[in-house]
């Protein structure tokens, strides 16, 4: 497990400029983050997780959408197979990574989005000490504190991503699913190409 810091300055573009943001509004981290889980879903029909996701693995091209980077920790997987690999950012990582448990790639992934989405709304991380051991106890048990200005229906969602309990923690469908993703309306999320199955486009202007 790497013991990078774990940075809390969210990164976001505005007018072309890039700027250092406390914390987004609900409706504008909704957007990015159903773009975020789309992208996760888009890897794992792939069978591949990622591993490491996080704020400074995330990018905004022109047109305020999420591209996902870094992929020195993603590795690709059978289906039902379960890793071992413990590996990422411990401020972001799965509490069954940290208990150095088999895990399921996309639960992990999960996880790590709600801090993501945590961290957008709220400004700072759920989990964090300078101490890893006393970081690693907040992560197994689940505690964090939320804000008094987050909304009831983050609370709820929050609760269900960041579940200790893998088996329990909301999946890609329910979470899309949650009356709080309605927030940034209901425009569809890209689904992507998969090789080999859809026909890849060609710009003959390019060519």
């Amino acid at each position: 497990m790497s013991r990078e810091s774990c940075s809390t300055t969210l990164l976001h573009a505005r007018s072309n400029t890039w700027c250092k943001a406390a914390r987004l509004p609900e409706e504008e981290a909704c957007r990015y983050f159903k773009n975020i889980i789309s992208g996760i879903a888009y890897l794992h029909r792939l069978n591949i997780v990622h591993r490491d996701l996080k704020p400074e693995n995330m990018l905004l091209d022109w047109n305020f959408s999420i591209k996902i980077v870094d992929f020195g920790l993603s590795n690709t997987y059978k289906k039902e197979e379960l890793l071992k690999t413990a590996c990422g950012s411990p401020c972001y990582a799965a509490p069954e990574m940290i208990a150095n448990k088999k895990y399921n790639g996309l639960q992990v992934d999960v996880w790590s989005c709600g801090v993501i989405l945590f961290a957008m709304v709220c400004g700072y991380l759920p989990f964090e000490d300078s101490n890893t051991s006393n970081l690693y106890k907040k992560i197994l048990s689940g505690s964090y504190v939320l804000p008094p200005f987050v909304s009831d229906d983050l609370k709820d969602l929050l609760e269900n991503i960041l579940c200790v309990d893998p088996e329990k923690r909301y999946n890609i469908t329910q979470i899309l699913a949650h009356r709080w993703c309605r927030l940034a309306g209901s425009a569809k999320v890209p689904q992507g190409l998969v090789v080999g199955f859809h026909r890849m486009p060609i710009d003959n202007s390019i060519l």
